[in-house]
């Protein structure tokens, strides 16, 4: 008997609502490496999937809006403990999308794990950084806190398949907002492969919905959606960007506009900060015996 056998070739799908749909469309398309070898057919995304994708943030939405701060950071830190131990898959993932050496995609991929571990440490902190009591005249407490915005659509970085990719994600849903996120079109398959993680971490269905495809297709539907409440433009060039944004302001959303990044650079707060509301809420004080005095 011959010990020739023939690999078995991996499926990718798309991650929408905590499941691996196909896309409804059926269709796929080729991605190959840097020197044009093929790798594998990836969904092509159609706008039906990004709408499937909004309804899964919507309806995933509330229950993470309303989880504490705390927990929050645990399931993202779950993340990056589920990550390590698939680390030598996204290595070999991350080499062959971007044309990166071993030693040069394994530092890419130890940064995405550490970031995942930062952004885990804002979660119950950020609250203490943008809110807090104000000074106001009269017999009142006035205490601003920050709460999410809501959906969020995310076009991501097309260079930096994976650290750019969690590092537009993890800051959107740290603050408690749910996200659909266009992957790289040219290197799709380390976003793919996140939605494995991310089914077996603790992370609630449709908390993050993950797209392959074509962005000038599936964004500006998102960009229009009225379900959806802010969009971030990371990785849209020039013309897309412009006509996002334009489709954006028919609801208003908040918009992050696409800006030079080193995403290999620790992360500020300001990704964190883009999609965090501040709610302000003024509570009467009372008086304290005959002498009037208040608490």
């Amino acid at each position: 008997m011959s010990d020739a056998r023939l690999s078995v070739l991996k499926t990718y799908k798309l991650f929408v609502g905590g499941k691996f749909p196909r896309s409804e469309s059926g269709r796929v398309y080729e991605v190959t490496d840097s020197k044009g070898k093929w790798l594998a057919n990836a969904p092509l995304s159609s706008r039906k999937d990004g709408r499937d994708a909004v309804v899964a943030a919507r309806k995933a939405a509330g229950g993470w809006a309303g989880a504490t701060a705390y927990n929050r950071g645990q399931i993202l830190y779950r993340i990056a403990e589920m990550l390590e131990g698939r680390r030598d898959q996204f290595i070999g993932e991350v080499a062959d999308a971007e044309g990166l050496s071993k030693s040069k995609a394994a530092a890419q991929v130890d940064a995405a794990i550490d970031r995942w571990v930062w952004y885990a440490g804002w979660t119950d902190k950020i609250a203490q950084v943008v809110g807090g009591t104000n000074p106001v005249a009269g017999p009142f407490f006035n205490v601003s806190s920050p709460e999410p915005t809501g959906v969020v659509a995310v076009v991501a970085p097309q260079e930096s398949s994976f650290l750019g990719l969690v590092s537009v994600i993890a800051p959107v849903i740290a603050g408690g907002n749910t996200v659909i996120v266009i992957a790289s079109e040219g290197s799709p398959l380390p976003a793919l492969s996140l939605g494995e993680v991310l089914a077996t971490s603790d992370l609630p269905g449709g908390v993050v919905n993950i797209l392959s495809g074509k962005a000038a297709e599936i964004a500006p539907s998102l960009a229009a959606h009225q379900d959806v409440n802010a969009i971030d433009l990371a990785g849209a060039d020039a013309e897309l960007a412009k006509a996002l944004e334009f489709a954006a302001a028919d609801n208003l959303k908040r918009v992050l506009r696409p800006q030079p990044v080193d995403w290999s650079a620790t992360p500020g707060t300001e990704r964190l900060t883009a999609f965090l509301e501040t709610k302000t809420v003024w509570h009467p004080t009372g008086s304290l015996g005959a002498g009037g005095s208040s608490y």
